[in-house]
C-alpha cells in the first residue's frame, strides 16, 4: 500500500514538474507563487510534492532533477534536514530563480525558461535509446523532448548509466514511463513504452534494455538542472 501511495504521489508531482508536453495541462510555475501547502488529506499545488514514507531530501531532489541544496533553500531547510510523511515541499524553482551555475556559458541569450544544450555536463555521453525516424523534434518553449519511431517491441535502451528514479504508468500522457537519474544534474525520460523491464532504484548501464517500444514511438527527454534541453545534439552519431 505504501509503495502504491508513493508511486501515485511521485507521478502527480512529476506531472507538475513540467514533464508533460501539453502546455495547458498544468499552470506555469509563476501561477503557484504564494499558494500555501494544503492539508495532508488533500492535493498539493503544482510545483510541490507531498513527502511519502521512506523519502529523503536527497532522494526527492534526484527524482525531480534538482540539486539537494536548492530544494533545501526553496523550503528554508538545512541541507541535510529530515523530512516526514505528509510534509509538503517546493520542488520547482520559485519565480525568477536562476543560479549562476545553471546559466549557459555562451554569451548568446538562451530562450526564456529553457536551458541550452551546453547546460548538460560535458562528461556525460548519451547513446540513442532506439534507432529510428524522428517523428517529433524539440522546440524550445513548446515541447520538452523528441519522439523516435520504430517497430513495437523493439528494446528501448538507457542512454547512459544511472539509477531508475521512476518506472510506472501513473502519468497518463506518457503511458509506461521510465526516468533515469545520471548525475547531480542530468535526467533522461523514456515515455510511450509498451512493457517496462526495470523498476525504481534499479542501477542501469548505458545501452541496457529498460523497456519495449510501444506503438507510438519513444518519447525521449533530457533535463539538465531541471530544465529541458534538445536531446539530438547530445546523442552519439
Amino acid at each position: 500500500m505504501n509503495r502504491h501511495r508513493r508511486n501515485a504521489g511521485t507521478a502527480a508531482a512529476l506531472i507538475a514538474l513540467t514533464l508533460l508536453m501539453t502546455a495547458c495541462a498544468m499552470p506555469p510555475w509563476g501561477e503557484t507563487a504564494g499558494i500555501p501547502a494544503r492539508p495532508a488529506t488533500g492535493g498539493v499545488p503544482a510545483g510541490y510534492y507531498r513527502v511519502n514514507p521512506g523519502d529523503t531530501l536527497s532522494r526527492i531532489a534526484a527524482a525531480f532533477g534538482q540539486r539537494q541544496q536548492d530544494i533545501a533553500s526553496w523550503n528554508q531547510l538545512p541541507l541535510n534536514a529530515s523530512v516526514v510523511p505528509g510534509q509538503v515541499l517546493r520542488v520547482a524553482p520559485p519565480p525568477n530563480f536562476a543560479p549562476a551555475m545553471q546559466q549557459p556559458p555562451s554569451s548568446a541569450p538562451a530562450a526564456a525558461g529553457v536551458a541550452m544544450p551546453s547546460a548538460v555536463e560535458p562528461s556525460i555521453s548519451l547513446s540513442w535509446p532506439v534507432y529510428g525516424p524522428i517523428l517529433q523534434r524539440f522546440v524550445p518553449g513548446k515541447s520538452t523532448g523528441i519522439v523516435i519511431g520504430g517497430p513495437a517491441g523493439e528494446p528501448v535502451k538507457a542512454a547512459a548509466a544511472g539509477r531508475v528514479v521512476y518506472a510506472g504508468t501513473g502519468i497518463e500522457a506518457y503511458g509506461p514511463l521510465v526516468i533515469i537519474k545520471h548525475n547531480d544534474t542530468v535526467v533522461t525520460a523514456y515515455g510511450r513504452n509498451g512493457k517496462l523491464l526495470v523498476k525504481e532504484d534499479d542501477a542501469v548501464t548505458q545501452g541496457q534494455p529498460i523497456a519495449e517500444m510501444g506503438t507510438a514511438g519513444v518519447q525521449f527527454e533530457v533535463r539538465s538542472g531541471g530544465k529541458p534541453v534538445d536531446p539530438l545534439p547530445l546523442l552519439q552519431h
